[in-house]
This record gives structure tokens, sequence and C-alpha cells, in this order.
């Protein structure tokens, strides 16, 4: 995509049109380069209640519709992604820094969430029995209302379809509220959806930064919140959210640690590990940030080395988000380095020829780190690994309890006994055997522990049709003659 082709402004996306706001507005940055590629409006409260009493308006219709009849909707609009998977990856690729390869697996897996929604007249029914003589009770799941979604950076494509098809499909009306770094992608998604004939007011883009989010929390009109983000943000936005009487489900930060045993096998540890921590240049709630070697795992350190080394930025490896996101992880390694850890590759100060603007860091190792280390401790997003040493499995999988957060962790070994430990012992939502990036599968859902989620439910799979419906529960007596008891 050429960047002179892309839209000079951002618009928001209020009842099936574009709207112009006139609130003030951001630049925005493409990390390849580091150019003005649009720029996007940070709303005010007023744009937001106008999106909302749209939604408030269409949820009459389109929660009356039967699910059979909204899921054909959401059918249309994932033949649109397969149809446009190219120039939305170009999309991505562009606002967010991702690599072509890495941009278009996202947007793969925003039609496989697309496709989940589609089967949900197979595993949404309603339970009936007869409860007692001529007496039937049922439950129906039915939409909460106007529900919300906060988008982070990292995903533009794929983490507003984790909530926008379920959602939809449910019989819910939206606003999405992406983040102010990276919008093209949401107001695609907009456009697809109107040509998939969704109504006017079921789906609204509010752009905008903190104002919206806070105005998101407060407004009476919206029943639930998804957010997705740092662990500080997801914190106050739950706390506010909940505070305010509404549903909450916010997603935080992580630092997932893989456990790595010496009977690993080689190869395949190796790859994996340097993948995970560096694939979207680290900028994912699933990569892989400390690597705990137990015992004699030096052979896998120096393979991993050799591996991390032959990965160039600008080709397999793409940019940060931004120049302040390149300082604060460069920071991260000298400060580990100043206190006695040794870099063993170095990511720092990483250029591309032609792109000398672009933000980027290269694929970094950091032994002998040690728990106390700020880097040990918090969440650097960024191409970075920390190796932690450890005598044994059962220290190993202390360190990992230690952390506050609980998104996910993985033991590479080649020992079932050593597995069915992690698996039971290790504190954290989603576990990975032999696996760099334990993401579910669909119906699968996804979602961590601790610090790293706040609420009930996970935000995808089948898990989320709690979080996005409400049972309402009918009880019945048609045969006149029935027994007489409490419930007549």
């Amino acid at each position: 995509m050429d960047i002179a082709t892309t839209p000079n402004a951002v618009q928001n996306f209020i009842n099936g049109r574009f709207k112009t706001s006139t609130a003030e507005k951001l630049d925005v940055i493409s990390p390849l380069t580091g150019s003005t590629i649009s720029a996007v409006p940070l709303s005010t409260a007023t744009d937001l209640d106008e999106a909302v009493k749209a939604a408030k308006n269409a949820f009459k219709t389109w929660s009356a519709l039967t699910l059979k009849e909204r899921t054909q909707y959401l059918f249309r609009y994932r033949n649109l992604l397969i149809r446009d998977r190219d120039a939305l990856t170009e999309l991505v690729h562009l606002e967010n820094g991702k690599t072509l390869d890495e941009a278009r697996a996202e947007v793969d897996k925003s039609i496989e969430l697309c496709e989940f929604a589609c089967s949900m007249p197979q595993m949404v029914s309603y339970e009936v029995q007869e409860v007692s003589k001529g007496v039937e009770c049922r439950i129906e799941r039915k939409p909460i209302g106007v529900v919300a979604s906060i988008t982070p950076f990292n995903f533009p494509n794929m983490v507003p379809n984790w909530t926008i098809p379920n959602a939809l499909v449910l019989g819910n009306c939206m606003i999405l509220k992406p983040s102010e770094i990276v919008p093209l992608s949401a107001i695609r998604l907009a456009e697809l959806l109107k040509e998939a004939g969704v109504p006017d007011g079921v789906f609204n883009v509010v752009n905008g930064g903190r104002e919206i989010v806070e105005a998101i929390c407060d407004h009476p009109d919206i029943q639930a919140v998804s957010f997705v983000g740092s662990t500080k943000v997801a914190k106050i936005v739950y706390q506010r959210a909940t505070a305010n009487l509404k549903r909450c489900l916010a997603l935080g930060g992580a630092k997932n640690h893989l456990i790595v045993m010496p009977d690993a096998q080689l190869e395949m540890t190796a790859s994996n590990v340097v993948a995970s921590m560096s694939g979207c240049a680290g900028q994912r709630c699933m990569a892989a940030a400390v690597m705990i070697g137990v015992d004699r795992v030096q052979p896998i350190i120096d393979r991993m080395c050799e591996v991390a080394r032959a990965i160039r930025p600008g080709h397999e490896l793409g940019a940060v988000i931004s120049a302040e996101a390149k300082k604060r992880i460069e920071a991260y390694i000298t400060e580990a380095e100043q206190a006695g850890a040794k870099v063993l590759v170095d990511g720092r100060n990483a250029t591309v020829p032609d792109k000398e603007g672009g933000f980027y860091v290269g694929p970094t190792i950091v032994d002998y780190v040690t728990p106390d280390m700020r880097i040990a401790q918090e969440e650097v997003f960024g191409p970075v690994i920390s190796i932690i040493r450890a005598k044994n499995l059962d220290e190993a999988i202390a360190i990992e309890n230690a952390s506050p957060y609980g998104n996910a962790a993985s033991v590479f070994t080649e020992n079932g006994g050593f597995a069915k430990e992690v698996m039971e012992r290790a504190s954290a939502g989603m576990i990975g055997v032999n696996i760099g990036v334990p993401v579910p599968r669909e119906p699968f859902p996804f979602g961590g522990w601790n610090d790293s989620k706040f609420g009930v439910c996970d935000i995808t799979g089948k898990s989320s049709i709690e979080f996005w419906t409400q049972n309402k529960k009918t009880s019945v007596k048609w045969n006149p003659e029935a027994h007489t008891n409490w419930m007549s």
C-alpha cells in the first residue's frame, strides 16, 4: 500500500455513515518509516453519546432478529475479509509495523474468529425441561444491549474481531474504540460490515484517547465493556466500569515464562523460544519474556543466539510501534546490562536501509538476569528475552509463580512428568508444552489469570457467550389439571 493513498484524516463511523468530529486531531505515524500517514480525532463525550443513541435505537430491531438471521450478516462479513485479505494485510503492516507475513496471519485469525461466530446457531440453544407435571422451565440467551470494545495497538485487525463477531451475532450493538495509534484497520472493518448489510447503528466506531475511554465507562446506556491493553489501564477501566454497574472484562499485560529443561529438543526449543520472543516484534501479550533455563541448557542458549542473529530487522522482524517504545525497550536492556546481566545478542540501535526513520529494535537475548531486576519483572513489550538460571524445576516454577501476571507459561521438555508439573503448578491461564505461544484456537477461549485479566469469562471462544448474553428464565403451565403446588 502506497502511503500516499491512505486517508488524510480518520473519521468516526456512527449510524452507518462517516462523521467528521470537530475535536482535536492526533497524527497517525507509520512505525515502518516514521512518516505521518493520517490523523485521528480525539473525540469527545458528545461524539460518543451520538453513537450510543444510534446503537440503542438499532438494538430494538437487531436483537429481534433470530440468531440464524444475524449469522447471515456475519457470514457475508467473513467472505469480505477473505476477499480483501491482501489489502487488510497491507493496512496492518502500514499502521502497526508488522511484517507482511505477521499481518497476514493476523487477518487470517480474524477470519477464523468470524467463522466461530457463524457457528453460534449450533452452540447456543434453549434449555427446556418439564420440572413438574404440566410445568416447563426454559432458559434463553438474550443480548445485553449496547456494548463497547476498547482495543490496543498491537493487533489492529484481530483484537477488534475478538469481540465484534461474537457480540453482534448474539444480538448486541457495539461501540468500538480502537487505539488512536492504529485507527485505520478499524475504519476499514466498519466499511466491510456496512457492505455486508449490517443495519445502521449496529456497529459504530468512535476514535479518541483517554476522554473517550472514561466516557465509555461512565455512559449509562452502555451495558458492558471489554478492554485489552496494559495492566495499569485495565485495572482503571475495570474499576470505573464496574463502579458504574457495568459488566467488564479487562485484559492486561503479561510476563510470560518459558521453562526450558535440559532434556528439551535442541532445535525445536531454540527456534520456538526465539520466535515467541521476536514475533510481532515482541509486541503481544503472549510473547516469551523470560526463559528459565534449568540446569544444563547452555547448548540450547547457544543455538538460540544463532537463530536470533539470523533475524533481520525490516525483513523477518517488524518495527516497534513508536520512537518512545524503542527508547523504553532499549533502556531496559541497558539497565540490565549495568546491573550485571550479559547481553548475548544486542538489538539496540538497529536501523533498516531506506527506512532510517522507522522504529526498529533487533532481537535481543539477555543472560544471567536475576529475578529482582526490572527487566525480569516488568512487561518490556519488545523483541527481548531475559534468561534466568535455575537449579531445578521447583525453583523454576517458584520464579514463575512469583510474577504478578498470569497470561501464559510454557515448558520445553521430553519428559511427561516435568510437563505435568508445569501444567498443574504454573500460575497462568494458558499453558504450553513445547509451544512458545500457547494461544488456544477456537472454540477454546483466550484469557489469563492474576494481573493479566480482570473480570469473569474469557474474551473469545465459548466462554465469551456468557459475557455477551444474559439468561432469561421462563416457567410455563398450560395444563389446568396440573397439581397445585408452590409454583401455582
